[in-house]
């Protein structure tokens, strides 16, 4: 395949971006998006040009590095991570815009390269259970009920990658800091920081400067592991919970 690629070029955060227009040729649809974007970087390489930056780390859909906005669309036109996107979604001629995630928590690093330690901050405040010392518990001691065990492995899923945020016309971060609360409150483990948990990874994410939820749903359907809309739902509803007995 031949292709026109419009990529987002940016030196530093503070630098002034803009497209850049690069024609690609000999693209296998057997290629991985990842993989196309591998080849113009040879090419420009050999040119003498600056290779495009982009983040990537496993490139099996579970890292959740690839970060891109595909004509429009966080991670492109499928429902899976970028790096697991392959050309065979695309036809010969096609021209296709590369962006890095827009946000404002999300500050560009380079190109296509965004700055994602905001989430980090989100886990760090409240994302974590009690590990008290001695022997581990014997590994059926506590009876989780399935169908809570069930809702915590949906959640445990999310693997950070941002596109909900993306994908929201708000730059919300509800969906993400919801599936790090839901898939720990609602285990056995997870309950002596459960109040506290709620109300701190949900005021951290608040001071991280991500946009207000108004549950328009583009989260959701963005999300590549299936990350439900409930989630949110599930999260204020603890939020509630948490805020009327004071933690």
């Amino acid at each position: 395949m031949k292709l026109t690629l419009r990529v987002w070029r940016q030196r530093t955060t503070e630098a002034e971006g803009a497209m850049s227009t690069y024609e690609v040729d000999g693209i296998s649809s057997d290629m991985s998006f990842l993989e196309m974007l591998d080849t113009l970087n040879e090419e420009l390489i050999v040119k003498g040009e600056d290779p495009v930056a982009f983040d990537h780390d496993c490139r099996e859909g579970i890292c959740g590095a690839c970060s891109l906005v595909i004509n429009g669309d966080a991670h492109g036109p499928e429902r899976t991570t970028t790096c697991q996107l392959h050309m065979r979604s695309f036809k010969d001629g096609d021209t296709i815009d590369i962006e890095p995630w827009r946000a404002a928590a999300f500050p560009v690093i380079k190109d296509l390269v965004v700055d994602r330690s905001a989430f980090d901050r989100i886990i760090q405040s409240g994302g974590y259970i009690s590990a008290p010392t001695g022997a581990a518990p014997e590994a059926h001691a506590t009876p989780v009920p399935k169908p809570d065990a069930d809702f915590a492995f949906e959640h445990a899923e999310c693997i950070g990658c941002g596109a909900c945020v993306a994908a929201c016309p708000n730059g919300s971060a509800m969906l993400f800091t919801s599936a790090k609360v839901n898939h720990l409150n609602v285990l056995p483990q997870g309950a002596p920081e459960r109040g506290r948990r709620v109300l701190d990874m949900v005021a951290q994410m608040d001071e991280e400067g991500f946009g207000g939820c108004t549950l328009a749903g583009e989260c959701a359907t963005a999300c590549p592991k299936g990350i439900p809309l409930f989630s949110i739902t599930a999260m204020n509803r603890e939020f509630l919970r948490a805020a009327r007995k004071g933690r």
